[in-house]
């Protein structure tokens, strides 16, 4: 089984790389357990000063793999997986740095708003595509309800349409749009190589209380949501003309 998931470390900065791009770097088994043992390993590592995660391909990250939990008999598992690899992100004792140039979607949007600072290219596009499955950004919402302003939450999340870096950034989703994604975390990263590591830790604990107050208040209840609404007849529809390339029956055609 070849690696999804790489990782280097080059002057006190960790680079984690999304690499399994024939799934659109999709949130599966083997890609989360990757990503987490390899934040892990920088967690561990007193060189590490802080971790920017990135990818290959045009798709940051598609979100949930849908082949799977189908798979799998649901999206227990799964939700079960991408909620502690969110958390893990929040808690890690260093900054998490989103390096993004390309397409991010659903639970793609998660690992963002999980990430300290996120960085896009102005090529980058989201969509928060859940409720066009019959589903709603349930555990999404753990990483984004502190980020968004909620009438900017409710235009993205109530109707799944794609919006473009510009608007992700007054959405509170990104940080920076740039038409030079690496020369700005370039740029950040000497910032950080200049911080102390126990500034970086402390700083980042006083800045994701709010964001971990979310998971512990909500977690549990943002699972069985997901669980619930995947059992659904809409979402079985919404899932099966997904993978079958077509329009839900629920879908008003134009005139």
């Amino acid at each position: 089984m070849s690696e999804l998931v790489h990782y280097a470390v080059d002057r006190a900065i960790a680079t984690v790389t999304l690499d399994s791009p024939a799934n659109r770097n999709a949130l599966s088994a083997q890609l989360v357990g990757e990503l987490s043992a390899h934040l892990a390993t920088a967690a561990g590592d007193d060189g590490v000063r802080a971790v920017v995660l990135t990818h290959t391909g045009s798709v940051f990250c598609a979100g949930a793999d849908l082949k799977e939990q189908v798979s799998e008999g649901g999206p227990q598992e799964g939700t079960r997986r991408v909620v502690a690899l969110m958390r893990q992100i929040v808690e890690l004792p260093k900054p998490v740095i989103a390096r993004i140039d390309g397409a991010v979607r659903a639970g793609g949007i998660g690992l963002v708003g999980a990430s300290d600072i996120a960085l896009a290219s102005r090529k980058a596009s989201f969509a928060l595509t859940e409720v066009r499955l019959g589903l709603a950004a349930a555990m999404i919402s753990l990483t984004l309800r502190t980020r968004m302003p909620e009438r900017a939450a409710a235009r993205h999340l109530l109707t799944g349409d794609v919006f473009d870096a510009d608007a992700a950034v007054a959405a509170g989703v990104l940080t920076t749009a740039t038409d030079d994604v690496d020369a700005e975390v370039g740029k950040l990263c000497d910032s950080l190589r200049l911080c102390s590591p126990q500034g970086l830790r402390e700083g980042k604990r006083v800045l994701t209380r709010s964001v971990l107050r979310e998971f512990d208040e909500h977690a549990e209840a943002m699972q069985q949501l997901s669980a619930s609404l995947f059992g659904s007849d809409e979402a079985r529809e919404g899932m099966l003309a997904f993978l079958e390339k077509r329009p839900p029956r629920w879908v008003v055609e134009a005139p």
